[in-house]
């Protein structure tokens, strides 16, 4: 069933390049390339100083109305033309404006000449006089203007898709690093506890296939914070196996929005870098405090852990590799708007991720 619908996925047509005309962004960016439109034939065809405010004026009525009207012809067209080809989409979605152009220009045309026609000059002079002329002017700018549009949206599109794919396949890479790290140092405790205590090493064996069923059954980008951090109280418990007493963590996440989506394998190794660098170190041991916050729609979670007075300043090479690791995932899943802060004294280190709250979509709870 899985296979069935990877494929299913794989062979779904990517979605069209032009851009959601029904969204109230791209309206916005209509009327304005419209505003600029009108001001730039109006400087080419007017002084600024005889009738340039009447002619920009007339101008803009007309290219608003071309342009809001072509919006909406393309709003409601466009989950049909997602289905078309690419070269069959781009024809139709250059045919509709400028029909619409034409249209309107007709409209326009025949208003004039019926219903105006005859009044004071300053009135008819609004109105196109030579009606060739201004079909066929406002046809070739139509033409123009929407072909440079779609070739933009078009390659913009592509740009957008390369850049997605290539952040894929560098957080698989990254994932994929993480993974192996984490399983032989599993495999190495299990190992130790065979011999001495069997029962333990079995519950350690079903710990780490809980966790790898948790944390490899995820073909998402994401996953569900709460998940997170059952993965990384399975990690816990593995180690606990090993340091015995010396080890303890205390989990303050209560207040945190368990359902957000967070890259997978975030918090274990944190919890992993703080037990290795700042627990197994100390001869007593120590307590890692694993805490976060809401603060609007930012989430912050930090991970602490004693350390060695003179380990304070100077942290170990495998421990930035893991921050430096996580902070280009985050920079990845949430491009600017993430990072991470690393806090070190003579006593403590602490790591703090701050990223934004995703709620999750009803395809991701699905």
């Amino acid at each position: 069933m899985n296979s069935q619908s990877s494929d299913s996925a794989s062979t779904q047509p990517p979605a069209f390049y032009l851009p959601d005309f029904c969204a109230t962004p791209t309206v916005l960016a209509v009327v304005l390339i419209s505003e600029l439109v009108a001001i730039v034939l109006t400087l080419a065809r007017q002084e600024l100083e005889h009738g340039f405010w009447i002619d920009l004026a007339r101008t803009s009525l007309f290219l608003l109305w071309v342009g809001l009207s072509s919006a909406t012809a393309l709003c409601y067209t466009r989950p049909l033309l997602a289905r078309l080809s690419v070269a069959r989409a781009s024809a139709i979605s250059l045919a509709l404006p400028v029909a619409v152009t034409l249209l309107i220009s007709e409209v326009t045309y025949w208003l004039g000449k019926t219903r105006f026609d005859g009044l004071e000059p300053g009135v008819a002079s609004l109105f196109p006089a030579d009606h060739a002329s201004f079909l066929l002017r406002n046809l070739i700018i139509a033409f123009i203007v929407t072909a440079l549009a779609l070739r933009y949206f078009f390659v913009a599109y592509e740009w957008r898709r390369n850049v997605e794919m290539k952040a894929r396949l560098r957080i698989d890479a990254l994932q994929a690093r993480i993974r192996p790290h984490f399983l032989f140092n599993s495999m190495n405790t299990i190992a130790a506890l065979t011999r001495s205590n069997p029962s333990r090493a079995e519950e350690a064996v079903e710990d780490l296939a809980d966790l790898f069923r948790a944390s490899l059954k995820e073909t998402r980008g994401r996953i569900p914070l709460k998940e997170e951090l059952e993965v990384a109280r399975i990690y816990q418990r593995i180690e606990q196996l090993r340091l015995g007493e010396r080890l303890k963590v205390s989990w303050q996440t209560d207040a945190l929005p368990m359902r957000t989506l967070v890259p997978s394998l975030l918090v274990q190794p944190l919890l992993e870098n703080a037990i290795y660098h700042g627990i197994e170190p100390l001869p007593a041991g120590g307590t890692v405090v694993v805490s976060g916050e809401r603060k609007g729609d930012v989430i912050e979670l930090r991970v602490s852990n004693p350390v060695h007075d003179q380990a304070g300043s100077t942290p170990h090479s495998g421990n930035r590799i893991a921050l430096d690791n996580i902070r280009e995932r985050l920079e990845l899943a949430y491009p600017g708007r993430a990072r991470v802060d690393v806090a070190s004294s003579a006593t403590e280190y602490v790591v703090t991720l701050t990223f934004p709250l995703v709620e999750p979509t009803a395809d991701a709870v699905e």
